[in-house]
């Protein structure tokens, strides 16, 4: 059988949505929703993410992926997609000691691409019909471009003075974005995608989307229910309870935040200068819960107040705070402990949470916390920090146990 590798580029840094590729649609992450699409295409045979970030690996892998560990170089805002592509495919032939027939370039920024999209780009190329192919969407609008002024804009697509209708204009076809498929020697020597015979693949125009900036985000959280209704079984979380929480067999530890996590993020301060928080009883409830599960807990916080370190003591758990730098902090914490990242859930509200957020294998934001963070995180509870989030939380791992 020909090889055909689909490459999901997924590196960790972007600047439009901190954490895109982790952040759930459907409850799924977007890096673990392109593995699925690739591994359910008839005619890919082999699955690679090249990834800069551990915690998007953890998740390619829980999704089926092989991980190609991709240099500094080619993870910066720069770096081209061939760019990637191009290391995973010699990094696999030399791993596996393959040659690939066919070079797949899969996006996690189009959440709704599909096998059938997969197979449709690989296809042509298998049966030597094109040299690659492009996952396109029958497009029928005017396009106008902005010039100087005193120009003002221009029909691009279109005599501006003759408005024919739709059936009588030449059918115009969009870009997706989602799927592109290439001879691998062809791709080699051209170092592009698009070179030679270009086939272009028509997909569905509804699923049409790219995850670029927040709004796109949440559109696609709209949409999942609708386009996901009829997706098999697969695209289904593998692991774990709803909206993309884990079960208690997917993680070995839950480290939480503690001002805006456990409390509402207000502080009330005496005449003295005293500070006092509120906390909410059910999170301690949640928290006793965890431990008796067997599960590792640790409170982390940047916050050096000395409540902190007594609401630690109340739950006995551990507490690290008054740390600028949680991360280091955290993975300290894990070597001490013998407990792989990818295995701990983080549960943060604010943006000095990311890093951490980052790190780990499951990545929860409470329902008030700040954008960034809940586009970051794999889940998002329901409740607000220090409204029982804990309380959720643990109840999402432990189900009917607590």
């Amino acid at each position: 059988m020909p090889s055909v590798l689909a490459v999901v580029p997924a590196r960790g840094g972007s600047k439009g949505v901190p954490g895109k590729n982790l952040a759930p649609v459907g409850g799924i992450p977007l890096v673990a929703r392109a593995v699925r699409a690739c591994r359910a295409a008839a005619l890919v045979t082999d699955v690679v993410v090249s990834t800069d970030d551990p915690a998007v690996a953890a998740a390619a892998r829980a999704a089926g992926a092989e991980v190609v560990e991709r240099p500094a170089a080619l993870a910066g805002d720069t770096a081209t997609s061939e760019a990637a592509v191009l290391h995973a495919l010699d990094a696999y032939e030399a791993e596996s000691g393959r040659a690939v027939d066919t070079v797949l370039l899969v996006q996690c920024t189009s959440p709704f691409v599909t096998a059938g999209d997969i197979d449709g780009v690989a296809a042509p190329v298998l049966r030597r019909a094109a040299d690659c192919a492009v996952t396109v969407a029958p497009f029928h609008g005017f396009l106008w471009r902005e010039a100087p002024a005193p120009a003002g804009a221009r029909g691009v697509n279109h005599d501006a003075s003759h408005r024919p209708r739709r059936q009588d204009r030449p059918q115009d076809l969009l870009e997706t974005g989602a799927a592109y498929a290439m001879r691998a020697d062809g791709f080699r020597a051209a170092r592009h995608r698009f070179f030679g015979h270009v086939e272009p693949v028509r997909t569905d125009p509804a699923r049409v989307l790219e995850v670029d900036d927040p709004a796109d985000l949440a559109r696609a959280r709209a949409l999942a229910p609708l386009l996901d209704a009829d997706a098999p079984a697969a695209w289904q979380p593998a692991t774990g309870g709803s909206d993309g929480f884990p079960g208690r067999a997917d993680i070995d530890a839950v480290v939480l935040d503690f001002d805006g996590t456990q409390t509402d993020d207000r502080v009330l301060v005496d005449a003295d200068g005293r500070e006092f928080v509120a906390v909410h009883r059910g999170d301690g409830l949640g928290v006793a819960a965890l431990r008796r599960a067997g599960l590792a807990v640790l409170i982390l916080s940047t916050e050096a107040n000395g409540v902190v370190a007594a609401r630690a003591r109340k739950l006995r758990v551990p507490v690290v705070h008054g740390t600028d730098h949680k991360d280091a902090a955290l993975k300290e914490w894990c070597a001490e402990e013998g407990i792989a990242p990818e295995r701990v859930l983080y549960a943060g509200n604010d943006v000095n949470d990311l890093p951490c957020l980052r790190l780990v294998g499951w990545p929860v934001a409470v329902a008030d916390a700040h954008p960034a963070v809940r586009a970051a995180a794999r889940a998002v509870t329901r409740t607000p920090g220090g409204a029982g989030a804990v309380r959720e939380l643990a109840g999402r791992i432990l189900g009917p146990e607590l």
